[in-house]
């Protein structure tokens, strides 16, 4: 049989594919946080972050794996179900906060000792290696509680929390459209080749640039929904956003690396997999909550 060719996708065509996957993903977001029937919105909204849960850890246990660590990925998956979808239950239909909170904590608690009588059995085995233990922990925190925090801000109390989580994903989201743009048209100077060669120092202040003119220009046509945020917070935020979205992919690009992966996972057209769709929002999730929570003025 004749060998087939893999097509070489040009820039823009690339950029198409990132577009329409993107557009996709978010459409079925938008229904989970502007839908007009409540329940629907809500099962929308809790089965989009379990099913990203399962899949990013799934993608991130995989990458585990490449790199030898192989993680206890039945204790880690446990896990992470347990804590996003009690998060959910307790934010979205109980409305307790306080529950929410101590699920967390009672799934590490019960998540720790567990992990640790399985690397004892690893032990027991003749593999003296710590990573099956560490890569299962870490991939619960990295991916699940992360993510978990975009439900602490969906449902932040006291806020039209659907309009903030909106702004934090666009914010962040188009920090990597200008990086890409911006990089692509005019980028000349490495940030960091060693580990993601495409990353350069003229795409990180174009996305600077681009979050910081979207969050200006949603807090000027959606500024009712946020009274209590000036404009320079909204657009300082944007700037904090906009490094962070750089700073998570370039750590989730420092796990492909070590794995030897150009994409976590190939589930959607020119994004490649959900860690690769979701880097920049969980590195950023924590910057997020910390603003509504201990800065916005009451």
């Amino acid at each position: 049989m004749p060998k087939i060719e893999k097509v070489k996708l040009t820039k823009s065509q690339v950029l198409v594919r990132r577009l329409c996957s993107s557009f996709f993903l978010y459409g079925i977001l938008l229904l989970g946080l502007f839908g007009a029937n409540d329940r629907m919105s809500l099962l929308a909204f809790g089965s989009i972050i379990l099913l990203l849960g399962v899949l990013a850890l799934n993608e991130f246990y995989e990458m585990a794996r490449k790199c030898g660590y192989s993680p206890f990925e039945n204790l880690g998956q446990a896990a992470s179900l347990a804590l996003l979808g009690g998060s959910f239950w307790s934010l979205a239909v109980l409305k307790d906060i306080s529950l929410a909170q101590d699920i967390e904590l009672i799934v590490f608690l019960v998540l720790s000792p567990l992990v640790g009588i399985a690397q004892l059995r690893v032990y027991s085995q003749g593999k003296k290696s710590i990573g099956p233990l560490a890569s299962t922990l870490f991939g619960v925190v990295y991916v699940a509680l992360l993510l978990n925090v975009l439900q602490k801000i969906r449902y932040f109390p006291d806020l039209d929390g659907h309009w903030w989580l909106l702004y934090f994903i666009i914010v962040s989201k188009m920090s990597d459209t200008g990086a890409y743009c911006i990089g692509s048209l005019i980028g000349k100077s490495k940030m960091i080749p060693s580990v993601s060669p495409g990353k350069t120092w003229e795409g990180f202040a174009g996305g600077i640039i681009f979050s910081v003119i979207a969050a200006w220009i949603f807090h000027h046509f959606a500024g009712n929904h946020f009274a209590s945020m000036p404009l320079s917070h909204a657009l300082v935020l944007a700037g904090l956003l906009g490094v962070g979205s750089v700073a998570g992919d370039l750590v989730e690009s420092l796990f492909k690396r070590q794995a030897e992966m150009k994409d976590s996972g190939q589930f959607f057209p020119g994004v490649g997999g959900i860690l690769d769709l979701l880097d920049s929002l969980l590195f950023n999730a924590p910057i997020m909550y910390i603003y509504l929570k201990y800065v916005l003025p009451s």
